[in-house]
């Protein structure tokens, strides 16, 4: 079953630049795993610290694969701190 994620990500005030920065560097390589089928990163038109992930992963396996990948340890060590709220949405498509 493909696998549908939102992730909500908040950046603690002052620290949205930086944040933002390290997010936008997880697009290309996780663009380029194996069951990746789209991952795109969104900011909020009213909420500038307020960034959103829509992801779609083959199965529930690669896309916990993704989770174990250098570049989200990597992107966890640096970006400590900088994180206000996160939440994770699965979902499913219907149609």
């Amino acid at each position: 079953m493909t696998l549908i994620l939102n992730a909500h990500i908040h950046a603690t005030p002052g620290q949205r630049d930086q944040l933002k920065a390290e997010l936008l560097k997880l697009v290309p390589p996780t663009r380029a795993e194996v069951g990746c089928n789209f991952y795109e990163l969104h900011e909020d038109l009213s909420d500038e610290n307020h960034f959103m992930f829509h992801e779609s992963w083959k199965n529930r396996e690669a896309s916990d694969q993704h989770m174990k990948t250098d570049h989200i340890a990597a992107f966890r060590a640096v970006t400590a701190g900088m994180i206000a709220d996160f939440k994770l949405y699965e979902m499913r498509k219907l149609d």
